[in-house]
């Protein structure tokens, strides 16, 4: 069983460990008053820039904060999916399951780097450094995830090779 796993699906794993509570926190206290909520520590960057630089009113306001709330949850919801699929071996074994987990870095860095890019312009320290270490995170995963090889198909009566023999 521990053959099968490999680096990537732990490290997505320790990702969705903290994105999902984290992010769902910052998401419903959005949902829940989405200008208050929008002015929260993980979101004060965008909050910032929206009010300094596009100057939108108050509906257009909690439009945005809305259409953050959106966009955590979709990650949220990918690293969940990605936290179903590692648990079933066959998904594991074939490498199924970092579909679900691309997706979510994909959307996430995005947001992540969007952070840092509005955190830098509004000169929110604390801020910008959140966000870069979360899309840290994220790129690291990427990285693994591209450098590491698929596993070859282990067929199930196959004899074992000279190398399995050496380490035995």
């Amino acid at each position: 069983m521990i053959g099968n796993r490999r680096i990537s699906t732990f490290n997505g794993a320790l990702l969705a460990a903290y994105f999902i509570p984290a992010w769902t926190i910052a998401a419903f206290k959005i949902v829940v008053s989405p200008i208050h909520g929008l002015y929260e520590r993980p979101n004060i960057s965008l909050a910032l820039f929206v009010s300094d630089h596009l100057q939108l009113s108050g509906l257009a306001t909690v439009r945005v904060a809305w259409l953050l709330a959106l966009g955590q949850m979709t990650v949220v919801a990918f690293l969940a999916a990605f936290l179903v699929f590692i648990t079933r071996a066959s998904a594991r074994r074939s490498g199924g399951c970092e579909e679900a987990l691309g997706i979510a870095l994909l959307i996430g860095s995005v947001m992540s780097f969007a952070g840092v890019l509005m955190a830098s312009q509004a000169g929110e320290t604390s801020a910008l450094r959140l966000h870069a270490a979360e899309l840290m995170m994220m790129l690291g995963t990427v990285i693994i995830m591209l450098i590491e090889r698929p596993a070859p198909p282990q067929q199930a009566g196959a004899a074992p090779t000279e190398l399995s023999l050496q380490r035995s």
